[in-house]
């Protein structure tokens, strides 16, 4: 009985260790813009990567790149083989599935400017939903104390898998590909597709990207509200830090509410003003929001939103400028919340 309580007791400060340890992890991340840019193989998801790395200008930007595969595969009649292979998993000769695109994504960062593999490196692993491979991590840390983490999660579908991953962040912006298929708010109910699911149920602010990285400048869009002007702070920091010039955008139904739009614009360009950010153009249209903002926006890198901050049930009886704008735009549309 005595042995017995003081294991109990050693578990406790095991856990507690634990505990006060991620919790120290989780304050530092804080401290840090944290993107986590998502990849499925394809050539086209490796804009993602372009479009973090293109954001991750600064030292204090820390990128993650994410590749999430399905349980098993048929691994687990190679399962030794898998194990030993996921201890050094950007080395191994056996071509775990990920592994091949997550260093091709090495390669990408590469032709951005940064260059992961002259840095100091750290290998993890830890096993998830009894697969043979599990989740594993490779950091690459800069003399600077930047991150680089490439990361190949196991999980039961890829969209809970990016959500999960959240979890383990936390996260600034989460950088998804375009999507395959969009559906309305009330098919989207039963069946979405994983851009959409992740974008409605994500935590932190969404950057969906579309071809157009040559393109320059962001579409901030502003409605006027509290929530817009925090939008419009935090993504025009952003666009500063990178470099692009920025164009504030205001949208009235009628023509009775083009005041108010007036208004919202004047004011978004004071707070910029006070934060010592350059705003290069303002305009105001009248007419179909969603409309608007997406053909107005076409023209720049990326258009922002503000997300609405509804729920599932909200969204299918209110709808939502944000998501609407997200699935019917031609360029990229960041969705700030």
């Amino acid at each position: 009985m005595r042995n017995f309580f003081k294991r109990s007791q050693l578990s406790d400060r095991q856990e507690s260790a634990v505990r006060k340890t991620l919790q120290n992890l989780r304050a530092q991340r804080r401290n840090r813009f944290r993107i986590l840019a998502c990849i499925d193989g394809t050539d086209e998801s490796y804009d993602t990567v372009r479009y973090a790395a293109n954001l991750a200008a600064s030292d204090d930007c820390d990128l993650i790149i994410l590749f999430v595969r399905p349980i098993d595969q048929g691994l687990h009649s190679g399962g030794l083989q898998v194990r030993l292979a996921r201890q050094n998993m950007m080395e191994a000769g056996f071509e775990l599935p990920g592994v091949r695109h997550l260093k091709q994504a090495l390669g990408v960062l590469k032709d951005m400017g940064i260059d992961p593999e002259s840095w100091s490196k750290e290998t993890d692993t830890q096993d998830a939903w009894g697969d043979p491979a599990g989740d594993t991590k490779v950091e690459y840390k800069s003399p600077e104390g930047r991150s680089v983490v490439l990361k190949l999660k196991t999980a039961p579908d890829v969209a809970n898998g990016i959500l999960d991953q959240y979890e383990l962040g936390p996260y600034n912006l989460m950088v998804l590909g375009e999507p395959s298929r969009w559906r309305g708010e009330f098919k989207a109910f039963f069946d979405a597709g994983i851009v959409q699911q992740v974008t409605t149920l994500a935590p932190c602010s969404v950057l969906v990207v579309r071809k157009g990285l040559e393109k320059t400048g962001f579409f901030i869009c502003t409605d006027g509200s509290s929530r817009a002007m925090q939008a419009v702070r935090r993504s025009a920091v952003l666009a500063h830090v990178t470099g692009e010039p920025i164009t504030l955008f205001s949208v009235a139904d009628s023509d009775q509410g083009r005041g108010a739009a007036e208004e919202a614009v004047a004011n978004a360009r004071a707070l910029l003003k006070a934060m010592k950010i350059p705003v290069q153009d303002s305009k105001v249209a009248v007419g179909n929001p969603v409309e608007e903002i997406v053909e107005r926006g076409s023209l720049y890198k990326i258009i922002v939103v503000t997300d609405e901050g509804r729920t599932k049930f909200q969204r299918l009886f209110k709808g939502s400028v944000a998501t609407d704008v997200v699935r019917r735009a031609r360029t990229s549309v960041l969705d700030v919340r």
